[in-house]
C-alpha cells in the first residue's frame, strides 16, 4: 500500500487549503482512510475519518464544521478540505489507511500546512 498526501502550503489565517491523498494496492474492500496532524513538539491528533464507501464520516473535535473529508468516486483519492484555518493549525498532514480484517494501518510521507500571516 502506497499513500502520496499533496496540497499543503502556506495560507493566511481564515484561508482555504485542500489535502489530497492518492492511495494504491489496497486490494481489501472494507477499510478507512483516515487524516492525522502533527504539530511541532506535539502528539499526532487524529483529524477526520472516511470509510470506503465514503457513507460514514467522523471529524476531530478542533475541526469540526470547518475541515470535510470525501473520496473520489473511483476510491483512489481522499481529499481534506480545510477552510476557515486557524495559526493551530499548522502541522505536518499525515494520510493514513487501516485494514480491520488484518489490523494493518498505512501511512503517508506528510504534508506541511502552514497558517501565517
Amino acid at each position: 500500500v502506497q499513500l502520496v498526501e499533496s496540497g499543503g502550503g502556506l495560507v493566511q489565517p481564515g484561508g482555504s487549503l485542500r489535502l489530497s491523498c492518492a492511495a494504491s494496492g489496497i486490494t481489501s474492500g472494507n477499510y478507512f482512510m483516515r487524516w492525522y496532524r502533527q504539530a511541532p513538539g506535539k502528539e499526532r491528533e487524529f483529524v477526520a475519518l472516511i470509510n470506503d464507501d465514503g457513507d460514514v464520516t467522523n471529524y476531530g473535535d478542533s475541526v469540526k464544521g470547518r475541515f470535510t473529508i470525501s473520496g473520489d468516486n473511483a476510491k483512489t483519492t481522499v481529499f481534506l478540505q480545510m477552510n476557515s484555518l486557524k495559526r493551530e493549525a499548522t502541522a505536518v498532514y499525515y494520510c493514513n489507511v487501516l485494514i480491520p480484517f488484518t489490523g494493518s494501518v498505512y501511512w503517508g510521507q506528510g504534508t506541511q500546512v502552514t497558517v501565517s500571516s
